[in-house]
Parts: C-alpha cells; sequence; structure tokens
C-alpha cells in the first residue's frame, strides 16, 4: 500500500509527496511539526500540512533567498535572519568569509532542534562560532532592539498564516529597516505570484512605502506547488544587478544553483508580473 502526503491550495489543486516513512510529528506551543521521508524530494520538513522545505530542492530556495542580497550588499559582516529554523538560510549566509555575526532569530525551538536531528544535510552550520542562534519574537526584537544595526536581514518565514502572518505586516517591515544600516539590504520570500497573486503585490506595495529600491524576482521550487516563487531584494541605494564578483566568485563552486549568470535572469520579470505592478 502506498501512502501519499497531500498539500492542499485553497481547496483548488494539490501536490502529493509519496512516503516511505514519517521521521517525526510533534506539536509544539506554536505549530504542528512534522518530517516526512518521501520518494522523490527525499526528506521533507511539513509545518501545519504545509511543506517547507526538502532534501531535493532546498538549494533553489534558500541560495536564492540569500546570495542575491549577500553579494550586493556594501558590507556583509552583520547579517540578521528571521526565520529559517531547518538551518538553510544560515548555511548560505556563513559561506561568506567576511562575515563576523550572523543572528538567527527562531521563535520556535522545537523546529531547530527537530530539523537539527532530521535534516543534518540542510543545516550544516550550527556549529559555526559567527552563529548567534536566539529563541525569541523576531517581531519584538525588529521593534525594540538596541543592538548594533545589520548590514544584511533575511526574511525566512512561512506563508502568511498561523504565526508567520505577522511576518508579512508593515510593522514588522518597519522595525526590520529599522534594525537596516545605511545601504543594506533586506531579502525576504514573497510568495508566488501565481498561487497567492494578491499577498505578492499587497508585500511589494508594502515594502514600496519603506525602500527606495524594490526589486522582486522569481525562480522555480518545485516543492511549493505552482514551482514559481518570488522573493524580494529591498534596500535605499545600491542595485540588485551590480554584484561584488569577488563575493560571488568566493561562493559560485560550492553553489548548485548561483552564479552571476542567474543573479541577472532571476530579475528579469514575466508580463503578467509587471502588468500586476503596473512596472
Amino acid at each position: 500500500m502506498c501512502l501519499w502526503y497531500d498539500e492542499t491550495f485553497d481547496d483548488q489543486s494539490r501536490l502529493g509527496l509519496r512516503v516511505e516513512k514519517t521521521l517525526f510529528s510533534g506539536q509544539s506551543d506554536y505549530q504542528k511539526i512534522e518530517v516526512i521521508d518521501t520518494v522523490g524530494f527525499g526528506r521533507v520538513l511539513v509545518i501545519d500540512n504545509v511543506f517547507m522545505t526538502s532534501e531535493y530542492d532546498e538549494f533553489l530556495y534558500h541560495e536564492m533567498l540569500t546570495q542575491p542580497a549577500m553579494t550586493t550588499a556594501p558590507s556583509v559582516e552583520r547579517v540578521l535572519v528571521i526565520g529559517g529554523g531547518d538551518g538553510g538560510t544560515v548555511r548560505e549566509v556563513l559561506r561568506h568569509p567576511d562575515v563576523k555575526q550572523c543572528v538567527m532569530i527562531e521563535i520556535d525551538r522545537m523546529v531547530v532542534d527537530v530539523c537539527r536531528e532530521h535534516l543534518p544535510g540542510i543545516g550544516t552550520a550550527w556549529s559555526d562560532p559567527r552563529l548567534d542562534l536566539r529563541f525569541i519574537d523576531g517581531i519584538d526584537y525588529v521593534k525594540t532592539s538596541d543592538d548594533e544595526k545589520y548590514d544584511v536581514i533575511l526574511l525566512d518565514g512561512t506563508d502568511p498564516v498561523g504565526p508567520g502572518a505577522m511576518l508579512f505586516d508593515e510593522r514588522f517591515y518597519e522595525g526590520c529597516k529599522r534594525m537596516l544600516a545605511p545601504g543594506g539590504v533586506m531579502a525576504l520570500q514573497s510568495e508566488s505570484p501565481l498561487l497567492m497573486l494578491d499577498v505578492f503585490i499587497e508585500t511589494q506595495h508594502k515594502l514600496r512605502k519603506l525602500f527606495e529600491e524594490v526589486h522582486p524576482y522569481m525562480g522555480p521550487v518545485p516543492l511549493y506547488g505552482t514551482c514559481t516563487w518570488s522573493l524580494t531584494w529591498c534596500s535605499d541605494t545600491g542595485e540588485p544587478l551590480r554584484a561584488d564578483p569577488e563575493r560571488q566568485a568566493a561562493i559560485v563552486e560550492g553553489s548548485k544553483a548561483y552564479n552571476p549568470e542567474l543573479h541577472r535572469a532571476i530579475f528579469a520579470l514575466p508580463n503578467y508580473v509587471k502588468r500586476a505592478l503596473k512596472l
């Protein structure tokens, strides 16, 4: 008998993965957390019945969220990651030797504990001495912290439901900008223009109220149903296509997806997105 795990999108479509076994299933104070071992995608993290990341295609998401910001910011000495409990984003950040400190804020300790045990191939930088892992509320942190400001901020949140909903709130973005150093770069996942066009457009409008330069970009993530996913690069100065070639060269060989050609290509938007944003 074949076992399948299905994620349903607004009762309109669904993506199913064939499951070999369930490695973990538990309820934290915030959400339901599962890790399933699948036939096609390897081990998969599922939160509240939504596929979060997989061994098979995680690099497409984590490299694309992280490297465009990390290669274009004037400095990358201090980096803030909010969310990202699987460890993939901080892994990508800490591939850069110029990083002196990476603060990662994750509200749910269970997510990190489960991923460290069951997805060790994704989170490979937990022992890096430059990583400062804090289990606190990221929303409160960016609104109230008196820490030194950050050169790069990466928002690796879930969909805008449950505990992840506030990560799409304009006041949260204001707090993030408050913690961003002058000339710094922020990047975030901004949902699928195909599946959640309204959320995508609303997010772009919120960000444009705060930043001079807001540039969505797109790439494939097969686990996310529509395959097409968006991320957004934000700053008050600089250009998303003006990357530091030395920083790129330092990480390209170890990247599965990211390279200078792809960096340029992902910022080219299809007409339906440009028209929706009135570009």
